[in-house]
């Protein structure tokens, strides 16, 4: 028998091998059906609202342009709603920054307004938006939709060499990227598991928002929503295409579909909501007050001193010096050594690449951060930077999960080494497109 069906399986290509399977679980949920026929007697059917909406979410055809047309809307959401509250916290700390400015200690005055204000408190800046976003998926989870997704995806995913299992760390992924790459434990057979965490960094995670809405904003504030959205669109993207590579290189094993039962559909509550949205939040939050405030410390340290002493410009900082020495290996993609540096330490957390700016810049503030980034950055570069962003290694803490879920450093080593050669491709193919259409 389990010759026969292996046999079988090499004779099916991956469509009717996905099909088969289909046709495998309604036998099956027909033989219950027959069963429950001899012991229960049903009644009457009644019409309901959920197997209408089914019919139109789970369609065959319009599932997935409803899906993404519903991820387009929630991200336009995010940052219109969000910029009234984001220029309300500026207001305030570009307020609180002159207080600080006149305490009579200069180096004390320099920590407290160039360090913790404009490097954690620009940070905070961005709250809103992550907080809209996770309201946003609160309302899509507890809603029932969230599981509909998957079902739609289920199918691309087979397609693509991913397990079914797969698209729930995938979907972990838009929150962070250590959780997400933890639930891929779900996943069966280890060559998909591996592929599942080796392409889950790709996802776009929360801490990048913070990047796209102040490059967003300043280069593309007409379409800033439009330019977030297709972010995350191309991280979905170059995840799938990545595991299409995987799968037909280093992974072989054969993917099988999600069968998954569907919740039913309730109206989110507003406290399960906001509940959820605040316990996100506060993450957010205590990376800010902990070791975003440590790096900003730190980072604030490193741009005040140099080989003259402490006190000198930041062209003459340790972080300059330390920049402009891989600075060549950038040029290429239009990168500066401010923009460079940044990156670097935004190994640490995607959220210090924001704050970082804000320190290298000396200004307080999304406008005046921004408008400091405009005269170093056309928008072509800008775009770059956005990608760029997207597809380099999260976070440290997403490659020490790695490691302790593969168990291997040679698996760490190959995620952090593809992703920082696809951000730079990904980036270079911008640039060159970009200059051949607008140069």
């Amino acid at each position: 028998m389990n010759g026969h069906g292996l046999s079988l399986e090499k004779e099916f290509d991956d469509e009717i091998f996905y099909e088969s399977q289909l046709m495998l679980a309604d036998e099956r949920y027909e033989v219950i059906s027959e069963i429950l026929c001899q012991v229960y007697q049903p009644g009457k059917r009644k019409w309901v609202v959920s197997d209408t909406l089914d019919k139109v979410f789970l369609h065959k055809y319009l599932g997935l342009p409803i899906f993404l047309l519903i991820v387009w809307a929630m991200f336009h959401f995010t940052f219109q709603v969000s910029e009234v509250f984001m220029a309300m916290i500026e207001v305030s700390l570009i307020w609180l920054s002159g207080f600080t400015e006149q305490i009579p200690i200069p180096w004390l005055a320099s920590l407290l307004t160039e360090g913790i204000i404009g490097g954690v408190g620009f940070i905070l800046v961005f709250l809103p938006p992550i907080l809209f976003m996770y309201i946003a998926i609160s309302m899509l989870e507890d809603s029932g939709y969230l599981a509909r997704a998957a079902f739609v995806m289920d199918r691309i995913m087979m397609k693509m060499g991913l397990h079914g299992r797969s698209f729930i760390p995938l979907l972990l992924g838009f929150g962070c990227s250590v959780p997400a790459i933890m639930a891929s434990r779900t996943v069966d057979g280890q060559s998909n598991r591996l592929a599942t965490i080796l392409v889950t960094p790709l996802m776009s995670c929360a801490a990048r928002l913070p990047v796209y809405v102040l490059i967003a904003g300043v280069f593309f504030p007409d379409y800033a929503g439009t330019m977030i959205f297709l972010m995350y669109i191309l991280g979905i993207v170059m995840a799938v295409l990545m595991s299409l590579i995987f799968k037909n290189t280093i992974f072989k094993e054969k993917t099988s579909p999600l069968l998954m039962e569907l919740p039913m559909y309730q109206i989110p509550t507003l406290h399960g909501t906001l509940t959820h949205a605040w316990e996100r939040g506060f993450l957010f939050l205590r990376k800010a007050g902990t070791y975003l405030l440590g790096g900003a410390i730190i980072l604030w340290f490193t741009a005040n001193t140099g080989p003259a002493g402490f006190g000198v410009p930041v062209g003459e900082s340790y972080v300059a010096m330390f920049a402009s020495l891989i600075t060549p290996i950038f040029e290429p993609l239009g990168f500066p050594w401010q923009v460079v540096a940044a990156l670097l330490f935004g190994l640490l957390a995607k959220e210090v690449v924001v704050e970082s700016l804000g320190i290298i810049f000396s200004v307080q503030g999304e406008s005046a951060v921004g408008a400091s980034l405009a005269l170093l950055l056309g928008p072509v570069q800008a775009l770059a930077l956005m990608v760029f962003v997207l597809l380099y290694t999260p976070c440290i803490a997403t490659l020490g999960t790695i490691k302790k879920e593969t168990g291997s450093w040679k698996w760490t080593l190959f995620s952090l080494g593809y992703q920082v050669i696809l951000a730079y491709i990904g980036a270079l193919v911008v640039v060159l497109v970009g200059g051949f259409l607008f140069g």
